[in-house]
């Protein structure tokens, strides 16, 4: 009865422990908008989210991709009026069956460091290429300003939308 009554109280003290659910987030982060950029119907949003080690996750989700096909994704600099060369850095490739891509990015192509503030103040634009190779690698399916420059405009059809930011 003792060796009963002792496991019942063990077993009530592990059940009634408190569980603790730790992320890996701040809970900052900010979302822009990434319209159809060719004449393929894709739209989607690319969102960053500060992490607690000072990198920041990037998850671009969109809307109208299938196939098997990875496909490239860039952040350039300045704003995609200009049609920029050079890359702030490379991203993760966008699964088109699933219409995402996840990165951790803390340096830039450069190798300098980064973090989400400094990301949010940058001027610079993201784009999802057609194909990692052949005529289609030309195409840009999907584009944004990001940061600094969220809220221009890249074409007279086309508007990027403003972003969306959230501190918890």
């Amino acid at each position: 009865m003792k060796i009963l009554l002792i496991g019942l109280v063990g077993l009530t003290l592990i059940t009634c422990q408190k569980s603790e659910v730790t992320s890996e987030f701040t809970g900052r982060q900010a979302t822009y908008g990434l319209v159809q950029a060719s004449s393929y119907p894709v739209n989607g949003t690319v969102t960053f989210k500060e992490r607690k080690d000072g990198a920041t996750t990037v998850v671009i989700q969109l809307k109208g991709t299938t196939g098997v096909d990875q496909l490239p994704v860039h952040l350039h600099p300045g704003d995609i009026t200009a049609n920029g060369s050079g890359t702030v850095a490379l991203l993760n490739m966008l699964k088109a069956s699933t219409g995402v891509s996840t990165t951790i990015i803390s340096t830039l192509a450069d190798g300098s460091k980064v973090s989400y503030s400094d990301l949010l103040k940058t001027s610079a634009y993201l784009n999802v290429h057609a194909s990692s190779s052949g005529p289609e690698s030309a195409i840009i399916l999907v584009a944004g300003n990001i940061g600094s420059n969220s809220t221009n405009s890249f074409s007279a059809r086309m508007q990027v939308g403003n972003c969306t930011t959230t501190n918890k």
